[in-house]
């Protein structure tokens, strides 16, 4: 009997000093649901990151350890797995969340367990928290430079703003309405259509945008549908004979894993805005791209914007870790900032001091084989901008999580800090 119990401490205690010997990361990503389409590339990503990190020694002399949990496209459930990652895993740091609705139901958790988040994926903007780094793009990085290419490149007049039923689309397209009055365009050219996650009977939707377009103005599909309700509005595209020459798509949530699913031929010109493609020429993205093929053993498995948001933000919290010295969440916070790392289309992407990060904006033309050729790009790299210059309510707002502001939401005008990220 003491022998076992003696065996069991021994156990205990090995196990422990095991836990205590790595540095736990947390995997937050839907591998069932509506948005598995997307997100399991995404947990690949990390566990490649996450090993590749390993194979040169770790992080602080210590191995990292990714934790993965399902919250299978379940908002609520997103917390709930928060929770546990933070409270019961302990890790260090948090990946994921696609969807603005899941980052919305973990944030409070985070802020209220004062963890980190990076999360990958473009968004609305409208907020700014110190525990959330956001390495995908503000509208600014994306959603306004599509439209500027569809208005000035393509000659666009007329707008079908059509998008998935949650937050992102919502403010995305409350956004680019009013930028599109703000540049003399009419309501009555502009038609918003919303849907439900997994919408899949696209008939008659894709007939009333034909019949939008053919009042003799150039017209556009800016899309914000996001996970698999994709496939079938582009196979209806198809159906209806809707090309690129008579009403072209800019998608922003696309990517060439989306494609990867579905016939790309009658897709032929459409496009996407995105930071990133896995067409471009660069030196670290073939590094890439050679790494990602070898690590799922896979080469036809392709790369897109999202996974190089990962690439970008766990780079960056593996170098503001080696900075501070520590994982502590609030000594990394303060470490993150003006942190650079190299991004995938050959520049060098820093965090700044509202936890946005700098990117090029990429116009992508599909191509038949799924892949995007890039048919228009900022000079340079874009600041991510957390606040719209658009809107009324946060035209005036900036966030800086430097001291003394430390603030997410502050009022120029007012001079006042309205809370941490709302």
């Amino acid at each position: 009997m003491k022998k076992a119990a003696l065996a069991f401490a021994c156990s205990f205690a090995l196990n422990g000093a095991y836990a205590a010997d790595t540095i736990k990361v947390g995997i937050l990503h839907s591998l069932s649901g509506t948005m598995a389409i997307s997100e399991t590339t995404l947990k690949d990503t990390m566990l490649m990151l996450i090993e590749e990190q390993n194979k040169k020694g770790g992080l602080l002399g210590k191995k990292l350890e990714p934790v993965v949990v399902d919250p299978a496209s379940n908002w609520p459930l997103f917390a709930e797995k928060a929770r546990e990652l933070i409270s019961k895993d302990k890790v260090s740091a948090t990946f994921g969340c696609w969807t603005s609705v899941s980052r919305k139901s973990v944030l409070p958790v985070f802020e209220e367990l004062d963890s980190l988040l990076f999360y990958p994926v473009q968004y609305e903007g409208e907020e700014s928290s110190k525990n959330v780094f956001y390495t995908g793009a503000a509208p600014n990085q994306q959603a306004i430079p599509a439209v500027d290419y569809l208005m000035n490149e393509v000659g666009v007049k007329r707008w079908v703003l059509a998008g998935t039923d949650y937050v992102y689309p919502r403010t995305t397209n409350k956004i680019l309405e009013a930028y599109l009055k703000s540049k003399g365009v009419k309501s009555s050219d502009i038609m918003i259509n919303y849907t439900p996650f997994g919408h899949s009977d696209w008939q008659s939707i894709v007939s009333d945008i034909k019949k939008f377009g053919s009042a003799g103005k150039k017209t556009a599909v800016v899309s914000t549908i996001n996970g698999d309700a994709n496939v079938p509005f582009y196979k209806e595209l198809g159906n209806q004979n809707v090309t690129a020459d008579d009403i072209p798509v800019v998608a922003f949530s696309v990517g060439e894993e989306e494609l990867s699913g579905i016939d790309t031929k009658p897709l032929v010109g459409h496009l996407a805005a995105w930071n990133y493609f896995m067409s471009v020429d660069a030196p670290e993205n073939d590094a890439f791209i050679e790494a990602w093929q070898k690590f799922t053993k896979d080469e036809n498995r392709v790369s897109n914007d999202p996974m190089e948001a990962h690439y970008i933000g766990f780079k960056m919290w593996v170098k503001a870790v080696e900075k501070a010295g520590t994982t502590d969440p609030s000594a990394v916070a303060d470490a993150m900032i003006g942190v650079s790392v190299p991004n995938l289309t050959g520049g060098l992407s820093a965090m700044m001091p509202n936890h946005h990060i700098t990117k090029p904006v990429l116009i992508g033309e599909i191509q038949d084989d799924g892949q995007f050729e890039t048919v228009w790009q900022t000079s340079g790299l874009v600041p991510g901008d957390a606040w719209s210059d658009y809107l009324p309510g946060s035209k005036d707002i900036i966030s800086d999580w430097r001291a003394p502001l430390s603030c997410g939401n502050y009022n120029v005008k007012t001079a006042k800090c309205s809370g941490q990220n709302f």
